[in-house]
């Protein structure tokens, strides 16, 4: 049978009331009380049981994750980042996803009630009315990576925008002038500022040139279908800029497979700068999100919640964004200069090899 917590103040004298103190770590009990009672507890192998310690403190101490999905670099980092956050407060982590469904995401909201003392959001479906509908008021909310803009959330977001319209930029001003674009969901947040920032650089620095989108859902195999697509092309694109790096993997191999020299005959770029991107042939240029640092940021905008008593600073913030030029856009390659540049607060960077660490 599993050892209590009478066992425990039995074998240690003392009342169960004293042990609970002395296991949570409460001032009133003296040391010498606590280190009988800990000693005991080790000795007997006592292990506190969670959910009667959370009817007491009302805390899980667990935190909850919806993502749209678990698959791929991009979230493996981004749950890297949030659990290194999370382990580092004495959190643990629970983690769901959406899988791009409106009725998945609802239900994964709804199973994590009474088991999370907070959630950390990602999801194209969600809008203060679908929070409303499947959250109770009072949990902690961080949202990332939405356009949604509410009082009683805090956001956090990527600079899509921003990278999208720098990379297109960079392209042009090395001599591209037909860039196509290989675009993410259609419902997808990051995937609609991406398409945003790529049409507003084509308009502003390439006033009267050939923009092409083609249709994508940020997988390597859409990709791959986007090369094959642009490779048939006429006139074909001399530049691509895929709107995430697993896309533009899937393209680099439909190039590849083709037998088209990347960049001689047609350059490419990315968005994410996933591990992934620094070791395919030739190592991808792309638009750098410190994915792991944006999961430790909303975990730790959600734990500040948590200690404020769950109370909301409705604060919005966007992570910056660099420009990594490596061999795919044909500006990087081993004696390539190193480009620096200030762009609105963001930098571009030349990574000379290709194994080179960021």
């Amino acid at each position: 049978m599993a050892v209590t917590i009478k066992d425990v103040a039995r074998e240690a004298r003392v009342s169960v009331a004293s042990v609970s103190r002395a296991l949570n770590g409460t001032p009133s009990v003296t040391e010498g009380t606590r280190a009988r009672i800990l000693g005991v507890a080790k000795r007997l192998r006592y292990m506190p049981h969670g959910a009667a310690r959370s009817l007491i403190t009302r805390r899980t101490n667990t935190i909850g994750a919806l993502l749209p999905d678990l698959f791929g670099e991009f979230f493996s980092e981004l749950i890297r980042g949030i659990d290194l956050a999370a382990r580092s407060r004495g959190l643990h982590l629970l983690v769901s996803s959406s899988h791009g469904d409106a009725t998945e995401a609802a239900a994964a909201l709804r199973a994590m009630q009474g088991r999370v003392d907070g959630l950390l959001v990602m999801s194209p479906h969600v809008d203060a009315e679908f929070l409303h509908d499947n959250l109770p008021d009072s949990l902690p909310v961080v949202l990332m990576n939405t356009a949604m803009k509410n009082a009683r959330y805090s956001t956090l977001n990527v600079d899509n925008f921003g990278g999208a319209f720098a990379i297109t930029q960079h392209l042009i001003e090395h001599g591209h002038r037909h860039i196509a674009l290989i675009a993410g969901p259609l419902n997808n947040f990051d995937a609609q500022q991406r398409d945003e920032g790529y049409r507003a650089a084509m308009k502003k620095c390439a006033p009267g040139l050939r923009s092409q989108v083609v249709a994508g859902d940020f997988s390597e195999e859409a990709g791959y279908r986007a090369g094959t697509e642009l490779l048939a092309a006429q006139p074909r694109p001399s530049a691509v800029f895929a709107a995430n790096d697993m896309m533009a993997v899937g393209c680099l191999y439909a190039f590849a497979q083709a037998g088209v020299r990347v960049p001689e005959d047609i350059a490419v770029a990315g968005f994410d700068d996933i591990p992934i991107a620094r070791y395919v042939t030739p190592p991808l240029t792309t638009v750098r999100v410190r994915i792991a640092d944006l999961g430790r940021s909303a975990l730790e905008r959600l734990a500040l919640r948590l200690e404020n008593s769950g109370e909301s600073d409705a604060s919005a913030q966007t992570l910056g964004y660099e420009i990594v030029v490596r061999r795919t856009c044909g500006a990087g390659g081993e004696n390539a200069v190193a480009i620096e540049r200030e762009r609105n607060s963001q930098t571009i960077n030349s990574e000379s090899k290709p194994g080179r660490k960021p």
